[in-house]
Protein backbone atom coordinates (compact mmCIF):
# COMPACT_ATOMS: atom_id res chain seq x y z
CA UNK A 1 0.00 0.00 0.00
CA UNK A 2 1.40 3.37 -1.03
CA UNK A 3 2.05 5.79 1.83
CA UNK A 4 -0.17 8.85 2.16
CA UNK A 5 2.91 10.96 2.89
CA UNK A 6 6.17 11.64 1.08
CA UNK A 7 9.07 13.94 1.96
CA UNK A 8 10.95 15.82 -0.79
CA UNK A 9 14.39 17.38 -0.28
CA UNK A 10 15.33 17.88 -3.93
CA UNK A 11 13.57 20.55 -5.99
CA UNK A 12 13.90 18.78 -9.35
CA UNK A 13 12.35 15.61 -7.96
CA UNK A 14 9.60 17.68 -6.31
CA UNK A 15 8.83 19.71 -9.43
CA UNK A 16 8.65 16.60 -11.62
CA UNK A 17 6.25 15.00 -9.14
CA UNK A 18 4.10 18.13 -9.02
CA UNK A 19 3.99 18.38 -12.81
CA UNK A 20 3.04 14.71 -13.08
CA UNK A 21 0.13 15.20 -10.67
CA UNK A 22 -0.96 18.35 -12.51
CA UNK A 23 -0.96 16.38 -15.76
CA UNK A 24 -3.17 13.72 -14.11
CA UNK A 25 -5.59 16.21 -12.51
CA UNK A 26 -9.27 15.76 -13.38
CA UNK A 27 -11.15 18.54 -11.59
CA UNK A 28 -9.20 21.39 -10.03
CA UNK A 29 -5.75 22.83 -9.30
CA UNK A 30 -5.11 25.49 -6.67
CA UNK A 31 -1.63 27.03 -6.36
CA UNK A 32 -0.58 29.55 -3.72
CA UNK A 33 3.07 30.54 -3.77
CA UNK A 34 5.43 33.36 -2.87
CA UNK A 35 7.60 33.06 -5.99
CA UNK A 36 6.38 31.92 -9.40
CA UNK A 37 9.07 33.06 -11.77
CA UNK A 38 10.27 33.16 -15.31
CA UNK A 39 12.84 30.61 -16.43
CA UNK A 40 12.50 26.97 -17.38
CA UNK A 41 10.73 25.81 -14.20
CA UNK A 42 8.20 28.64 -14.15
CA UNK A 43 7.50 28.18 -17.85
CA UNK A 44 6.93 24.44 -17.40
CA UNK A 45 4.38 25.05 -14.65
CA UNK A 46 2.72 27.84 -16.63
CA UNK A 47 2.38 25.58 -19.70
CA UNK A 48 1.03 22.71 -17.61
CA UNK A 49 -1.60 24.92 -15.96
CA UNK A 50 -2.67 26.43 -19.28
CA UNK A 51 -3.02 22.96 -20.80
CA UNK A 52 -5.25 21.77 -17.94
CA UNK A 53 -7.32 24.95 -18.07
CA UNK A 54 -8.03 24.32 -21.76
CA UNK A 55 -9.22 20.83 -20.76
CA UNK A 56 -11.86 22.50 -18.57
CA UNK A 57 -10.35 22.21 -15.10
CA UNK A 58 -10.96 24.86 -12.47
CA UNK A 59 -7.61 26.52 -11.80
CA UNK A 60 -6.83 29.23 -9.31
CA UNK A 61 -3.40 30.80 -8.77
CA UNK A 62 -2.46 33.20 -5.99
CA UNK A 63 1.02 34.75 -6.15
CA UNK A 64 2.75 37.43 -4.13
CA UNK A 65 3.51 40.59 -6.10
CA UNK A 66 6.88 41.15 -4.44
CA UNK A 67 8.06 37.55 -4.39
CA UNK A 68 6.97 36.84 -7.96
CA UNK A 69 8.13 40.17 -9.37
CA UNK A 70 4.71 40.42 -10.99
CA UNK A 71 5.06 40.87 -14.75
CA UNK A 72 2.08 40.83 -17.14
CA UNK A 73 4.15 39.41 -19.96
CA UNK A 74 4.66 36.23 -17.94
CA UNK A 75 1.27 35.97 -16.22
CA UNK A 76 -1.02 37.24 -19.01
CA UNK A 77 -1.13 33.85 -20.80
CA UNK A 78 -2.57 32.31 -17.62
CA UNK A 79 -5.38 34.86 -17.55
CA UNK A 80 -6.01 34.47 -21.29
CA UNK A 81 -6.36 30.71 -20.78
CA UNK A 82 -9.19 31.27 -18.28
CA UNK A 83 -7.17 30.73 -15.12
CA UNK A 84 -8.26 32.75 -12.10
CA UNK A 85 -5.10 34.65 -11.15
CA UNK A 86 -4.87 36.94 -8.17
CA UNK A 87 -1.82 38.91 -7.09
CA UNK A 88 -1.31 39.60 -3.41
CA UNK A 89 -0.47 43.19 -2.47
CA UNK A 90 1.29 45.10 -5.19
CA UNK A 91 3.96 47.40 -3.82
CA UNK A 92 2.66 50.83 -2.86
CA UNK A 93 4.37 54.09 -2.01
CA UNK A 94 3.15 55.18 1.39
CA UNK A 95 4.29 56.79 4.61
CA UNK A 96 4.50 53.29 6.12
CA UNK A 97 6.23 51.85 3.02
CA UNK A 98 8.63 49.49 4.78
CA UNK A 99 6.06 48.04 7.17
CA UNK A 100 3.14 47.80 4.74
CA UNK A 101 5.14 46.35 1.87
CA UNK A 102 6.88 43.78 4.07
CA UNK A 103 3.56 42.12 4.83
CA UNK A 104 3.79 39.41 2.19
CA UNK A 105 2.00 36.16 1.38
CA UNK A 106 4.87 33.71 1.93
CA UNK A 107 2.75 30.51 1.82
CA UNK A 108 3.55 27.67 -0.56
CA UNK A 109 0.86 25.07 -1.24
CA UNK A 110 -0.44 23.15 -4.24
CA UNK A 111 -3.81 21.36 -4.12
CA UNK A 112 -4.91 18.95 -6.81
CA UNK A 113 -8.46 17.56 -7.15
CA UNK A 114 -9.09 18.30 -3.46
CA UNK A 115 -7.18 15.12 -2.63
CA UNK A 116 -3.44 15.77 -3.09
CA UNK A 117 -1.63 18.52 -1.19
CA UNK A 118 1.93 19.81 -1.23
CA UNK A 119 3.25 22.05 1.54
CA UNK A 120 6.77 23.18 2.32
CA UNK A 121 9.61 25.53 1.52
CA UNK A 122 9.98 25.46 -2.28
CA UNK A 123 9.10 28.28 -4.65
CA UNK A 124 8.26 27.69 -8.32
CA UNK A 125 11.52 29.07 -9.73
CA UNK A 126 14.63 27.96 -11.60
CA UNK A 127 17.21 29.84 -9.53
CA UNK A 128 16.57 27.69 -6.45
CA UNK A 129 16.67 24.29 -8.19
CA UNK A 130 19.86 23.17 -6.42
CA UNK A 131 18.81 24.25 -2.91
CA UNK A 132 18.11 21.77 -0.12
CA UNK A 133 14.42 22.01 0.72
CA UNK A 134 11.77 20.33 2.86
CA UNK A 135 8.37 19.60 1.33
CA UNK A 136 5.59 17.17 2.15
CA UNK A 137 3.17 15.52 -0.27
CA UNK A 138 -0.09 14.48 1.37
CA UNK A 139 -2.67 12.12 -0.12
CA UNK A 140 -5.39 12.33 2.51
CA UNK A 141 -8.88 13.68 1.86
CA UNK A 142 -9.50 14.93 5.39
CA UNK A 143 -6.23 16.87 5.55
CA UNK A 144 -6.90 18.25 2.07
CA UNK A 145 -10.05 19.88 3.45
CA UNK A 146 -7.94 21.94 5.87
CA UNK A 147 -5.75 23.25 3.07
CA UNK A 148 -8.68 23.91 0.76
CA UNK A 149 -10.35 26.00 3.44
CA UNK A 150 -7.12 27.94 4.00
CA UNK A 151 -6.57 28.52 0.28
CA UNK A 152 -10.14 29.70 -0.34
CA UNK A 153 -9.89 32.07 2.61
CA UNK A 154 -6.65 33.54 1.24
CA UNK A 155 -8.00 33.77 -2.29
CA UNK A 156 -11.04 35.74 -1.14
CA UNK A 157 -9.00 38.21 0.92
CA UNK A 158 -5.89 38.47 -1.26
CA UNK A 159 -5.94 42.28 -1.45
CA UNK A 160 -6.95 43.05 2.12
CA UNK A 161 -4.60 43.91 4.94
CA UNK A 162 -5.39 45.65 8.21
CA UNK A 163 -2.92 45.53 11.07
CA UNK A 164 -4.98 45.28 14.27
CA UNK A 165 -4.99 43.18 17.41
CA UNK A 166 -7.95 41.29 15.93
CA UNK A 167 -6.22 40.32 12.68
CA UNK A 168 -5.97 36.53 12.60
CA UNK A 169 -7.20 33.41 10.87
CA UNK A 170 -8.52 30.36 12.65
CA UNK A 171 -6.26 27.36 12.88
CA UNK A 172 -7.61 24.17 11.31
CA UNK A 173 -7.73 20.83 13.15
CA UNK A 174 -8.14 17.17 12.23
CA UNK A 175 -7.50 14.54 14.92
CA UNK A 176 -3.94 15.29 16.17
CA UNK A 177 -3.12 17.46 13.13
CA UNK A 178 -3.03 21.26 13.32
CA UNK A 179 -2.73 23.63 10.37
CA UNK A 180 -1.50 26.93 11.79
CA UNK A 181 -2.48 30.03 9.80
CA UNK A 182 -0.38 33.08 10.54
CA UNK A 183 -1.18 36.57 9.30
CA UNK A 184 0.82 39.80 9.74
CA UNK A 185 0.27 40.68 13.37
CA UNK A 186 2.78 41.83 16.02
CA UNK A 187 0.42 40.70 18.79
CA UNK A 188 -0.74 37.14 18.04
CA UNK A 189 2.10 35.49 16.04
CA UNK A 190 0.40 32.09 16.10
CA UNK A 191 3.26 29.98 14.73
CA UNK A 192 5.85 31.55 17.02
CA UNK A 193 3.73 30.94 20.12
CA UNK A 194 3.02 27.34 19.11
CA UNK A 195 6.75 26.80 18.62
CA UNK A 196 7.39 28.21 22.09
CA UNK A 197 5.04 25.60 23.56
CA UNK A 198 6.78 22.85 21.62
CA UNK A 199 10.15 24.00 22.96
CA UNK A 200 8.80 24.13 26.52
CA UNK A 201 7.45 20.58 26.19
CA UNK A 202 10.74 19.08 24.94
CA UNK A 203 12.47 16.53 27.19
CA UNK A 204 15.07 14.96 24.87
CA UNK A 205 15.74 16.78 21.61
CA UNK A 206 14.86 19.82 19.52
CA UNK A 207 15.93 20.14 15.88
CA UNK A 208 15.36 23.35 13.94
CA UNK A 209 16.20 23.83 10.28
CA UNK A 210 15.85 27.32 8.85
CA UNK A 211 17.54 29.36 6.09
CA UNK A 212 17.06 32.65 7.94
CA UNK A 213 17.55 32.34 11.69
CA UNK A 214 16.73 35.49 13.65
CA UNK A 215 14.65 34.43 16.67
CA UNK A 216 13.54 37.08 19.13
CA UNK A 217 14.62 37.29 22.76
CA UNK A 218 11.90 34.99 24.11
CA UNK A 219 12.65 32.20 21.63
CA UNK A 220 16.39 32.46 22.22
CA UNK A 221 15.78 32.32 25.95
CA UNK A 222 13.54 29.27 25.67
CA UNK A 223 16.04 27.41 23.49
CA UNK A 224 18.79 28.06 26.05
CA UNK A 225 16.51 27.03 28.92
CA UNK A 226 15.73 23.77 27.12
CA UNK A 227 19.46 23.10 26.68
CA UNK A 228 20.09 23.77 30.37
CA UNK A 229 17.49 21.19 31.38
CA UNK A 230 19.31 18.56 29.33
CA UNK A 231 17.54 18.78 25.97
CA UNK A 232 19.76 18.28 22.93
CA UNK A 233 19.03 21.50 21.02
CA UNK A 234 20.32 21.60 17.45
CA UNK A 235 19.89 24.50 15.02
CA UNK A 236 20.86 23.92 11.38
CA UNK A 237 21.36 26.95 9.15
CA UNK A 238 23.16 27.53 5.84
CA UNK A 239 26.80 28.54 6.07
CA UNK A 240 25.91 31.29 3.59
CA UNK A 241 22.24 31.96 2.82
CA UNK A 242 21.07 33.82 -0.28
CA UNK A 243 20.39 36.91 1.90
CA UNK A 244 23.79 37.95 3.25
CA UNK A 245 22.36 40.75 5.41
CA UNK A 246 20.56 38.09 7.45
CA UNK A 247 23.84 36.21 7.86
CA UNK A 248 25.49 39.33 9.27
CA UNK A 249 22.73 40.07 11.79
CA UNK A 250 22.32 36.43 12.91
CA UNK A 251 26.05 36.27 13.67
CA UNK A 252 25.49 38.59 16.63
CA UNK A 253 23.26 36.00 18.36
CA UNK A 254 25.21 32.81 17.66
CA UNK A 255 27.72 33.21 20.49
CA UNK A 256 24.94 33.81 23.02
CA UNK A 257 23.10 30.69 21.88
CA UNK A 258 26.29 28.60 21.88
CA UNK A 259 27.09 29.68 25.44
CA UNK A 260 23.51 28.79 26.37
CA UNK A 261 24.06 25.20 25.25
CA UNK A 262 22.45 25.39 21.80
CA UNK A 263 24.37 23.47 19.13
CA UNK A 264 24.72 25.52 15.94
CA UNK A 265 25.47 23.64 12.73
CA UNK A 266 26.25 25.20 9.34
CA UNK A 267 25.10 23.36 6.20
CA UNK A 268 27.97 23.57 3.72
CA UNK A 269 26.65 21.80 0.60
CA UNK A 270 24.98 24.78 -1.10
CA UNK A 271 22.02 26.77 0.19
CA UNK A 272 19.73 25.30 2.84
CA UNK A 273 16.17 26.57 2.39
CA UNK A 274 14.33 23.95 4.49
CA UNK A 275 11.93 25.02 7.23
CA UNK A 276 11.61 22.10 9.59
CA UNK A 277 11.13 21.63 13.32
CA UNK A 278 10.97 18.41 15.36
CA UNK A 279 10.68 17.76 19.10
CA UNK A 280 11.55 14.48 20.83
CA UNK A 281 10.98 12.50 17.61
CA UNK A 282 7.28 12.80 18.48
CA UNK A 283 5.94 16.00 16.93
CA UNK A 284 7.02 17.97 13.87
CA UNK A 285 6.34 21.11 11.90
CA UNK A 286 6.74 21.48 8.14
CA UNK A 287 6.04 25.02 7.08
CA UNK A 288 6.63 28.03 4.87
CA UNK A 289 7.79 30.02 7.88
CA UNK A 290 11.37 30.94 8.62
CA UNK A 291 12.58 31.08 12.21
CA UNK A 292 12.82 34.86 12.23
CA UNK A 293 11.12 38.11 13.13
CA UNK A 294 9.84 38.80 9.63
CA UNK A 295 8.00 35.50 9.13
CA UNK A 296 6.46 35.52 12.60
CA UNK A 297 5.45 39.19 12.55
CA UNK A 298 4.92 40.40 8.98
CA UNK A 299 4.04 37.50 6.69
CA UNK A 300 1.19 35.18 5.83
CA UNK A 301 2.53 31.72 6.66
CA UNK A 302 1.34 28.14 7.08
CA UNK A 303 2.71 25.44 9.38
CA UNK A 304 1.48 21.86 9.51
CA UNK A 305 1.94 20.28 12.95
CA UNK A 306 1.64 16.51 13.23
CA UNK A 307 2.63 13.30 14.98
CA UNK A 308 2.48 10.88 12.04
CA UNK A 309 5.08 8.18 12.69
CA UNK A 310 6.06 7.61 9.05
CA UNK A 311 6.75 11.33 8.56
CA UNK A 312 8.79 11.48 11.77
CA UNK A 313 10.92 8.58 10.54
CA UNK A 314 11.53 10.27 7.18
CA UNK A 315 12.26 13.58 8.88
CA UNK A 316 14.84 11.88 11.08
CA UNK A 317 16.61 10.72 7.92
CA UNK A 318 16.29 14.19 6.41
CA UNK A 319 17.81 15.92 9.46
CA UNK A 320 20.58 13.35 9.87
CA UNK A 321 21.55 13.77 6.21
CA UNK A 322 21.61 17.55 6.58
CA UNK A 323 23.77 17.24 9.70
CA UNK A 324 26.19 14.90 7.93
CA UNK A 325 26.82 17.73 5.47
CA UNK A 326 27.23 20.40 8.13
CA UNK A 327 30.00 21.72 10.33
CA UNK A 328 30.05 22.99 13.89
CA UNK A 329 29.93 26.63 14.92
CA UNK A 330 33.41 27.82 15.87
CA UNK A 331 32.96 29.85 19.05
CA UNK A 332 36.62 30.89 19.28
CA UNK A 333 36.56 32.34 15.76
CA UNK A 334 33.30 34.10 16.60
CA UNK A 335 34.94 35.72 19.62
CA UNK A 336 37.86 36.89 17.48
CA UNK A 337 35.73 38.42 14.70
CA UNK A 338 36.89 41.86 13.65
CA UNK A 339 35.64 45.20 14.89
CA UNK A 340 34.25 46.01 11.44
CA UNK A 341 32.17 42.80 11.55
CA UNK A 342 30.79 43.78 14.95
CA UNK A 343 30.09 47.30 13.67
CA UNK A 344 27.96 46.01 10.77
CA UNK A 345 26.11 43.64 13.13
CA UNK A 346 25.26 46.63 15.31
CA UNK A 347 24.41 48.83 12.30
CA UNK A 348 22.00 46.31 10.78
CA UNK A 349 20.43 45.11 14.02
CA UNK A 350 17.50 47.62 13.91
CA UNK A 351 16.53 46.10 10.52
CA UNK A 352 16.11 42.58 11.95
CA UNK A 353 12.31 42.86 11.81
CA UNK A 354 12.38 43.45 8.05
CA UNK A 355 15.11 41.07 6.84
Amino acid sequence: MESQFKIFNDNLVLFNDMLSEIESAKKSIYLETFRFGTGLIGEKFRSALIKKSKEGLKIRVLVDAWGSDYDNSFFSPLIEAGIELRVFKKLKLARTYFIKNHCRNHRKILLIDNSITYIGSSNITSYSVSWRELNLKIQNLELAKLFRYSFNESFRSFNKYTLTKKSYKRNQYYNSWVLLQDVPNPYRQTIKKYYQKMIDSATKEIIIESPYFLPGHILRKKLCEAAKRGVNVIVIIPYHSDVRLVDIVRRKYLGELHQGGVKIRFFTQGNLHSKGFMVDNQVFSISSSNFDYRSFRYQYELALIGEEKSILEDLRIHFDTTLSNSREFDFESWQKRSGIEKFFEWLLLPLRYLL
